[in-house]
């Protein structure tokens, strides 16, 4: 009910979340700033794009003042992708981080950003908020970029969160990858080393569902079992923390995952 008396945007129904229900019955909630409309159209997502208006200047107060009504101890901030925005909405994040900040000095943030086009101004924008977490997700393997993510890049993707790292070693950072749209194992590892050397801290594994019609067709459901030994062998490479498994997504339960790695 607060959510809806906000007029806050959620990716949890944006994106067609299946944990929706998990997440919302323990009034947990991921928050969708700069409209809901992204000027890419990536082909695994169910965001609608075509961004038609410029962002709202008061949405900052307005998350924070929900963040702080719901009393969340931690909260996770994404965005649609604004490559209209001259800085790509990157002090609307920061504007939105500060806020919480005043109004929920305790409460811990993590922000999923886009790629800000390789930008390092913005992304310093949103570093000198000092969010607690940094994620931006690569989503899939090199090869499959171009049908995946058209208009995204693999390496600029990795260089972000290399960046965030050398800009802030307090900052932790983190990265996803879906399953299911045609990659091959070695593949994956490859991905997950490539995290490790760009210092990622936190790491997610889920399988890709494919959200309507219109978007790419699942190629194969990984079994739980092989999700679990993923999520091993990512491990054993040196993430500090990692959740793996068919509905996993980049914030589910991100809370119980940072306060995992912090003991």
């Amino acid at each position: 009910m607060i959510l809806k008396e906000s007029g806050l945007h959620t990716v949890c129904e944006e994106a067609l979340c299946p944990n929706i229900g998990d997440c919302y019955s323990k009034g947990t909630a991921t928050f969708l700033i700069l409209g809901d409309r992204c000027t890419r159209d990536c082909r695994f997502c169910a965001v609608n794009h075509g961004p038609k208006a410029l962002p709202d200047t008061n949405e900052p107060q307005k998350v924070a003042e929900t963040v702080k009504r719901l009393g969340l101890d931690y909260v996770v901030i994404t965005s649609v992708t604004r490559d209209d925005l001259p800085d790509g909405g990157a002090q609307h994040f920061a504007k939105t981080i500060h806020q919480i900040h005043r109004e929920s000095p305790c409460t811990r943030i993590e922000v999923l950003i886009p790629d800000f086009n390789g930008c390092e101004e913005a992304l310093e924008t949103v570093v000198e908020s000092k969010p607690d977490v940094i994620g931006h997700n690569l989503e899939t393997v090199p090869r499959l970029y171009p049908a995946v993510r058209p208009g995204a890049d693999y390496k600029r993707s990795l260089a972000l969160i290399r960046t965030v790292y050398e800009m802030d070693r307090t900052i932790f950072t983190k990265s996803g990858v879906m399953l299911g749209l045609g990659e091959e194992q070695e593949e994956i590892f490859d991905v997950l080393a490539d995290l490790i050397k760009a210092c990622c801290s936190l790491l997610w594994l889920g399988q890709y569902l494919q959200p309507d019609k219109t978007r790419l067709t699942v190629k194969r459901y990984i079994p739980p079992d092989e999700f679990k030994e993923l999520q091993n062998r990512a491990t054993e490479m040196g993430f500090r923390g990692v959740a793996s498994g068919p509905f996993v997504r980049s914030s589910f339960r991100a809370g119980d995952l940072f306060e995992k790695m912090m003991v």
